[in-house]
């Protein structure tokens, strides 16, 4: 088979695009980085056009390169950045505002009075969400209510509201899909993950009329054409996953308790519960996996705000290094922090702390601490919010797995992958392409159009690239861990002590 299936991979620094054969391996990629917006502090936007000009852009250039045909591509699944907002107008197609990306925090004040005021049951028991400032409930009052005329555009119908995935569709079709999938959906605030539908209450509750929001789709199925605005033939756009839950399925991870973590600007442990929610005691997220072939599959998630973004701010922020990939070379110089705890809270704490107000903390400096020490702090930051995570899942799913498949760009990094294993006290398995997320996409959009038979067949396709196994004992993991749960004290007590 000749044909292939184009990815297109919307991040949160960049737009990407990967072309996929048969067997599941890249035939060309293209990646544009674009600008990160910060109006105050702990606002975060985005440039919508400037977005959907470099995913356009990327597309392109990745067919170019991969010496295709257009009519070659077979079909599109599109993979996104979730949460982050986008309110546009329907009759120009311009966005009323920025996007408001999913790691802004100004709606954080308003999700403290929503809690105070009595709806965290209602809001965990019908979304399967905390309340936080991440979702897009928030987000979406917040530019109905300050953008001048964005309400009375909302109320006669004249607005549409979409998370990434919706926006790319809208533009590929030229404003004729206005469409998300259930990953997507679930990810808002404002989705019933039990009726697997918009929820009348939580649009009341957040004040945003129904005619905003896009149709809910499976996340494979054939949703639409794309328009000559995008190539000069008709592609088929088949499949949509948030990057996570992606992921999740690039990782093949499709029985309950398996786990994979994505380690990007953020870190993002997904387990796959089966096809029944489970309500989390340990301050995890339920959330929608996927919807296939009729089937809706579920997962716990465990979201950590800062994972990559800590090795950038070592590079923008403090200048300790002039490229990511420099960091491990870094690390590597010390045998240990020496002592020093980095907790990465610039933006607060996600799972299980979800401490809004949390921000960046760094203890036992000494004169002895180096930038080396730093460095392997930052990198050990990682692997010590990962492991949080996965004691609560473990809590709450009663599954146990035996090993954590990881992907990501941090995931090439073999220090890091080291010392995961070695909190975790189980194996970490890097599997041979660590661009899942691109991959998840291009497989549910695979299978809608029949390009690939089933999930057996791509299941045979995963193949693991090294297999990291715990090098230090019980007693040393322990003693680690206990040093970073107290420095995570220190930094929530800087924060509830305003």
């Amino acid at each position: 088979m000749n044909n292939c299936i184009l990815a297109l991979d919307q991040g949160t620094t960049s737009s990407r695009a990967i072309i996929y054969d048969h067997n599941g391996i890249p035939v060309s990629s293209a990646q544009k980085e674009f600008a990160q917006i910060y109006p105050e502090p702990g606002w975060v936007e985005h440039d919508p056009a400037e977005i959907w000009e470099t995913q356009l852009s990327v597309a392109r250039e990745a067919i170019a390169g991969g010496h295709l045909k257009e009519t070659e591509i077979e079909a599109v699944g599109i993979t996104n950045q979730r949460e982050t907002t986008v309110v546009w107008n329907r009759t120009t197609g311009k966005p009323v505002y920025n996007a408001i990306v999913w790691q802004d925090r100004r709606t954080a004040d308003f999700c403290d009075r929503l809690k105070g005021e009595g709806y965290s049951e209602m809001i965990r028991e019908k979304t399967g969400l905390i309340i936080d400032a991440y979702f897009s409930a928030t987000k979406i009052r917040w530019i109905l209510n300050n953008i001048k005329g964005a309400r009375d555009l909302a109320e006669k119908g004249d607005l549409a509201f979409g998370t990434i995935d919706s926006w790319l569709v809208w533009n590929l079709t030229e404003g004729k899909s206005h469409i998300t999938d259930v990953t997507n959906a679930s990810r808002t605030m404002l989705f019933n993950i039990n009726t697997m539908s918009w929820d009348k209450e939580l649009l009341e509750l957040f004040d945003i009329p129904a005619n905003i929001l896009p149709e809910v789709k499976s996340s494979s199925e054939v949703y639409c054409s794309s328009s000559s605005r995008f190539l000069s033939v008709p592609v088929r756009v088949a499949g949509i996953a948030g990057d996570q839950q992606a992921a999740l399925f690039g990782q093949m991870c499709t029985e309950p308790g398996m786990i994979k973590n994505t380690y990007g600007t953020g870190c993002f442990l997904v387990m796959n519960i089966g096809d029944k929610p489970v309500r989390s005691v340990g301050n995890l997220l339920t959330t929608v996996a996927w919807q296939l072939g009729g089937e809706t599959k579920y997962a716990l998630e465990g979201s950590i705000f800062i994972a990559g973004a800590v090795v950038q701010w070592l590079r923008d922020g403090l200048g300790l290094i002039s490229g990511s990939a420099e960091i491990e070379r870094l690390a590597s110089q010390v045998t240990d922090s020496g002592g020093v705890t980095f907790v990465p809270a610039f933006t607060g704490l996600g799972a299980p702390y979800w401490n809004q107000h949390a921000r960046g903390t760094v203890v036992g400096i000494t004169r002895g601490t180096t930038a080396a020490h730093i460095a392997r702090a930052a990198l050990e930051s990682i692997a010590f919010q990962a492991a949080d995570v996965v004691e609560s899942m473990k809590s709450d799913s009663g599954l146990e797995r035996l090993e954590l498949r990881v992907d990501g760009g941090a995931a090439v990094n073999d220090l890091l992958m080291q010392f995961q294993a070695d909190i975790l006290q189980a194996d970490v398995v890097r599997p041979r392409s660590t661009e899942t997320t691109a991959l998840g996409a291009a497989y549910l959009a695979g299978l809608a159009v029949g390009y690939w038979k089933d999930i057996d067949q791509i299941r045979s396709q995963w193949q693991a690239d090294r297999r990291f196994t715990p090098e230090i004992g019980k007693d040393e993991s322990s003693h680690l861990k206990s040093g970073w749960k107290r420095a995570v004290n220190s930094a929530l007590a800087w924060a509830d002590n305003k």
